[in-house]
Parts: C-alpha cells; sequence; structure tokens
C-alpha cells in the first residue's frame, strides 16, 4: 500500500527546483505541505493531515542532503573541464547502410589529430556530432540519408569522472540539476565510463562552464 511519504517524494521529484529548496532548506514546509495536499488527498483518495505530509517533507529532505553529499565527496577535487566548439549534429534513421557509411567517416578521420566524432545508435535513429571540419565529409558520405534533425553552432564541455562514479545514485542529476535552475538548455549527452559530455548551443558555453565551475570549487572552510 502506497504511503503519504511515497506520495510526497514522487511530487516533489516532479520538480527538480522543489527538490533542490527542499535540499538547500529554504522552502517552509508547511506552506508547501498545504500546496501539496490536494493531490496526495487525490492519489490516496482519501483525507490526510497536514501534520504527515510535513513529516514526509522531513524525511524527503534528509534523504536528498544524504545523496548530495555523497555526491559531493567523488569531487574532492574539481574534476578537469574539457571545452570544444565548431560543433555540429545531425540525427538520421537507422537503415541497412548505415553501419558502412559510418566506417567510411571513420576512415576519413583516421589520419586526423584535432578532431570530435560521436555516434550514438538508438532504436530507431542514430545521431552523429562532429567537428566543423569534417562537415563536408559528414555532407558527402550521408547525402543520401534522410536527415531528421540538424543542429550548427554547437560546442560541448567534457567532465572527467573519478573512480567509482558509476556507484553514487544521481551523479549525473547532480552536474545536470544546476544547469537546468539556470535555463540551460542542452542538446546532447553523451557519456562513456570515466566521462560525461554535454552538447549546448554556443551562445550558453560561458554560462554553462560558469556553473559547472561553481558546482565543483571545494567547499570553502570558515
Amino acid at each position: 500500500m502506497i504511503t503519504i511519504s511515497e506520495v510526497t517524494e514522487s511530487i516533489i521529484k516532479k520538480s527538480p527546483y522543489l527538490e533542490e529548496a527542499l535540499a538547500l532548506g529554504i522552502i517552509n514546509l508547511s506552506g508547501l505541505a498545504r500546496v501539496i495536499k490536494p493531490e496526495i488527498e487525490k492519489q490516496l483518495m482519501k483525507t490526510v493531515q497536514d501534520g504527515a505530509i510535513i513529516m514526509g517533507l522531513k524525511r524527503l529532505s534528509q534523504k536528498i542532503k544524504v545523496a548530495k553529499k555523497g555526491q559531493k565527496r567523488l569531487f574532492p577535487e574539481p574534476p578537469d573541464l574539457m571545452v570544444r566548439s565548431n560543433l555540429l549534429e545531425i540525427t538520421i534513421p537507422n537503415s541497412d547502410t548505415l553501419l558502412l557509411k559510418q566506417k567510411r567517416l571513420l576512415d576519413k578521420i583516421k589520419s586526423m589529430k584535432n578532431y570530435f566524432l560521436t555516434f550514438t545508435q538508438g532504436i530507431y535513429e542514430t545521431t552523429i556530432i562532429v567537428s566543423k571540419n569534417l562537415e563536408d565529409s559528414l555532407n558527402e558520405i550521408f547525402k543520401d540519408e534522410k536527415i531528421i534533425s540538424r543542429f550548427d553552432n554547437l560546442s560541448s564541455i567534457t567532465i572527467q569522472l573519478p573512480p567509482g562514479s558509476t556507484s553514487i545514485p544521481g551523479i549525473y542529476n547532480y552536474i545536470l540539476r544546476p544547469l537546468a535552475w539556470e535555463g540551460i538548455n542542452l542538446i546532447e549527452v553523451v557519456s562513456t565510463f570515466n566521462e560525461f559530455t554535454i552538447i549546448l548551443q554556443d551562445k550558453n558555453i560561458h554560462q554553462a562552464f560558469s556553473i559547472l565551475k561553481r558546482l565543483f570549487e571545494p567547499a570553502k572552510r570558515g
């Protein structure tokens, strides 16, 4: 049977802003309880007391704080932030000829050193992100493919993840939340075992870099 605390948590987690405010302790729990009470009663199909909701909010607040401390401890030192510019992205449907064309593109760049290239293959479509200096090759090789979407004027920020990052729940959320809080729109995210890369428009790169740099700054000791 679902509990008041579980319903409360599901409502709060729909909004990263409420979750962040709870973690920072800057929101009035009594006021928040009154706001979400109708939704809780609707889901539980019964009347609930404000005190029970407030108790659920307190438990959730502590839970979020513990999780954030674990995420923060993963970065005792600021990680390397690597910025690349002059990128473009296309998304095309998967096809029988796609793998062969990917190989042709890889053959084109095997003697190059300064380039950016990622392939992300989903169930029905594939996204390719490349350096601008590969645009002519990209256009030529994939000219017969249907372009679902295309983005130019992109940049990337790659964050070097420390060992153990895969065992920390919410580590990507820890990185992405402050960007969402500041209204930074991401075009794409790409990850490997030790790297996490965000792709965004050129106009947002400086603000995003500043936000991430502040995020990873060591806590000041007073």
